[in-house]
C-alpha cells in the first residue's frame, strides 16, 4: 500500500485550498471545475506531541518529525467511470494513492458555483461513491475475462489458480454491484492477495473530510450531522475543517502570531493538523523515536514491523548488520524524567530481531556492518 493520501471530491469543494493549507504553498485554485488537472504533491509533517515531550526532557539542536503525502486530484463528476470531464486522469491518480480523504462542502456561498447547483454533501459522496465503485466494477469484470482465457491454459499451475479465483471474482461483482464498496467485503487470508493485485479503488480507507465556514467549526451544521448519520451508516470516519481558516492559519510564519490566532479562533489543533494524523494512523503508520544531542527524531514504520525492519527505515545497513535494540516507550521517559532513570529503574530493555515494534517506542540500534 502506497504510504500518501488523496485528497478527492467533486469541483469546487475546497480541496486545493485545504491543499495550500497542508503545504503552505499556493496550488491553482479558481472558481471553475477541473482548475486542477495535474495532481498536485506535498510531503508535510506531521504533528506529534510526544515528540515535543521528549525534546522538553532531551533538548536537541534538531527536532525532526514525521511525515505524510498529500496528493491532490482533480474534481470528479458524475460520469467519470465512463471518462466524463476528466474521469479517466481522476482514477488512475486515485490508485496511487493509499487512502482517500474525500472532501465534501459543507458551507453555503452564493458567490462560489457548486457544480451540482445546490450544496448537499450526501448526495455529492454517493456521486463519488457511484462513480468509484462502477470503476471497480469494471475492473473485475475485466479480471474475469482474463481468467476465462486463463483457465484453459495447459499450465496447470495457471489454470488451477484461475478456477480458484472464479469463486472470488464472481462474488465480488455481486457486492458491487449491490452498490457496496470493496472495503466492506469479506474475504479469506487465502484470497487477501487475489485481491491486493486487483488494486481497487473503493478497497482503501476513505476518510470523510467536511468543509466547513468558520461559524461552523464549534457546533456542526445541518450538512455535517448529516454527514456524521451517513459516515456511521457506512462505517468511515468524519473529520470538521473550515478550509479557508486552515489556509490563513498556514500563511503566519511566526509561531507566536499563529498561536495567537488559534487562541483567538477557539482552536488547540488545527483542522489539518487532525487530518495529517488521522491520515498517517489510517494508513497503518507507526512512530518510533530517536534521542540524542544533536537530533531527536520520529520515524515511521509500518504496524507490525519487527526491529530489524524499524531499523531499516533508518538505513538499509542497520537492517543487514542488526545485532540488537536497546528500547523504552516514550510513557517511561515521561513518567521518570530521564534516560538514567528510566535506567535504574530496568525500564531500558534488549531486544532482539523477533521483537514487533510499539508505537512510541524509543530506541538505539546496535548494528556490525
Amino acid at each position: 500500500m502506497s504510504m500518501n493520501c488523496g485528497i478527492v471530491g467533486l469541483p469546487n469543494v475546497g480541496k486545493s485550498t485545504i491543499f495550500s493549507g497542508l503545504s503552505a504553498t499556493k496550488a491553482e485554485v479558481a472558481n471553475y471545475a477541473f482548475c486542477t488537472i495535474e495532481p498536485n504533491k506535498s510531503i508535510v509533517n506531521v504533528p506529534d506531541e510526544r515528540l515535543d515531550r521528549i525534546n522538553e526532557v532531551n533538548p536537541a539542536e534538531k527536532v525532526i518529525y514525521t511525515t505524510i503525502e498529500f496528493v491532490d486530484i482533480a474534481g470528479l463528476v458524475a460520469g467519470a467511470s465512463r471518462g466524463e470531464g476528466l474521469g479517466n486522469k481522476f482514477l488512475a491518480n486515485i490508485r496511487q494513492t493509499g487512502m482517500i480523504a474525500h472532501v465534501v462542502r459543507c458551507f453555503d456561498d452564493d458567490d462560489m458555483i457548486h457544480v451540482m447547483g445546490s450544496v448537499d454533501p450526501v448526495r455529492d459522496i454517493g456521486i463519488i461513491d457511484t462513480e468509484l465503485i462502477l470503476a471497480d466494477l469494471e475492473t473485475v469484470k475485466n479480471r474475469i475475462e482474463k481468467n476465462q482465457r486463463l483457465k484453459k491454459s495447459p499450465d496447470k499451475k495457471i489454470s488451477s489458480k484461475a478456477l480458484l479465483e472464479e469463486d472470488f471474482l464472481l462474488r465480488l461483482v455481486i457486492h458491487l454491484e449491490s452498490e457496496q464498496p470493496a472495503r466492506s467485503f469479506s474475504f479469506t487470508d487465502d484470497e487477501s492477495l487475489i485481491m491486493q493485485e486487483l488494486f481497487l479503488i473503493t478497497a482503501k480507507a476513505e476518510l470523510l473530510v467536511c468543509n466547513v465556514n468558520e461559524d461552523s467549526l464549534s457546533d456542526d451544521n445541518s450538512y455535517v450531522k448529516a454527514v456524521k448519520i451517513f459516515a456511521k451508516q457506512t462505517n468511515r470516519d468524519v473529520i470538521s475543517l473550515c478550509g479557508k481558516l486552515e489556509a490563513e492559519i498556514s500563511e503566519l510564519e511566526d509561531p507566536s502570531e499563529r498561536a495567537l490566532f488559534l487562541d483567538e479562533a477557539g482552536i488547540t489543533i488545527t483542522g489539518l493538523q487532525q487530518l495529517s494524523q488521522k491520515a498517517y494512523h489510517m494508513l497503518q503508520l507507526r512512530t518510533f523515536f530517536t534521542v540524542g544531542q544533536k537530533e531527536n527524531r520520529a520515524w515511521t514504520f509500518r504496524e507490525g514491523y519487527k526491529a530489524p525492519q524499524a531499523a531499516g527505515v533508518i538505513h538499509t545497513d542497520f537492517e543487514k548488520g542488526f545485532i540488537k535494540a536497546e528500547v523504552y516507550h516514550c510513557t517511561d521517559l515521561f513518567e521518570l524524567g530521564s534516560e538514567a532513570a528510566i535506567k535504574s529503574k530496568g525500564k531500558l530493555r534488549q531486544e532482539g530481531k523477533e521483537y514487533v515494534v510499539q508505537d512510541g517506542d524509543v530506541m538505539f540500534f546496535k548494528f556490525n556492518l
